[in-house]
């Protein structure tokens, strides 16, 4: 370790940026180099600021507009990086980063049989999925396609549906439905699921409801916070 003056340590070696935020330490600002997980693989950069088109080109996903890249964070939370957007590799809690592309259907229009408030629209437009509103007989709901599920289930992606009861977004969002259903690469059971038939597939249903310390808050809660806490439980059953 060599220090300057006025300036924070040099750490004289390569800093694992998952293993710094499982353990809850703060990673260096000036090392060596960080070793950083795009997807399943590992590679070691010399800088701590990087573009999420330098991170998909770092990860051979070319050309970079046609792939979308979100930073995990220690605790299961996510947060899409766009392609001139500038990371900080320093920034503590930082795991990994995961890749999806984003192919779309040619020819296919997307079913609106229903319209969500504007903040719910312009949160699933900028996601880059697939989406669709879907009315079958008392029965709204939400779909998503090619959603990312960490690594450690039996798929990559999966689609998933959100049920849009009467009253949203007063009422809150609840629990969340899987496509195919997923399997825990270790064989462990996955808890409190369910078959849940809509839109002519058996979904699998899990059953994961707020706590009171943690209650819907109406104006301030919304899809995009909702799958917030579903990455959260994919994260958690893991552990």
């Amino acid at each position: 370790m060599i220090k300057v003056d006025g300036e924070q340590p040099f750490v004289d070696e390569i800093i694992d940026l998952e293993e710094f935020a499982k353990s809850g330490k703060i990673p260096p600002t000036q090392c060596r180099g960080y070793r950083i997980r795009i997807g399943k693989q590992f590679y070691t950069v010399t800088r701590s600021m990087m573009t999420g088109r330098e991170l998909l080109e770092l990860a051979s996903k070319t050309p970079p507009e046609r792939f979308r890249i979100d930073q995990k964070f220690r605790g299961g939370q996510t947060k899409r990086v766009g392609l001139e957007e500038t990371v900080n590799l320093a920034t503590p809690g930082v795991e990994r980063f995961q890749t999806l592309p984003l192919d779309q259907t040619e020819g296919y229009t997307a079913r609106r049989q229903f319209r969500l408030p504007e903040v719910d629209e312009e949160y699933l437009n900028a996601s880059g999925l697939l989406w669709e509103t879907v009315v079958e007989p008392s029965n709204r709901r939400v779909i998503l396609y090619n959603f990312p599920v960490p690594d450690g289930y039996n798929v990559r992606t999966v689609d998933l549906n959100l049920r849009i009861e009467t009253g949203y977004p007063d009422t809150q969002l609840d629990m969340v439905y899987f496509y195919p259903a997923l399997v825990s690469s270790n064989g462990q059971a996955i808890a409190a699921i369910r078959n849940d038939t809509f839109d002519s597939k058996i979904w699998q249903r899990w059953s994961r409801h707020r706590t009171p310390a943690n209650p819907w808050m109406p104006g301030e809660d919304y899809i995009g916070t909702h799958l917030g806490l579903v990455e959260h439980w994919l994260e958690r059953e893991l552990n």
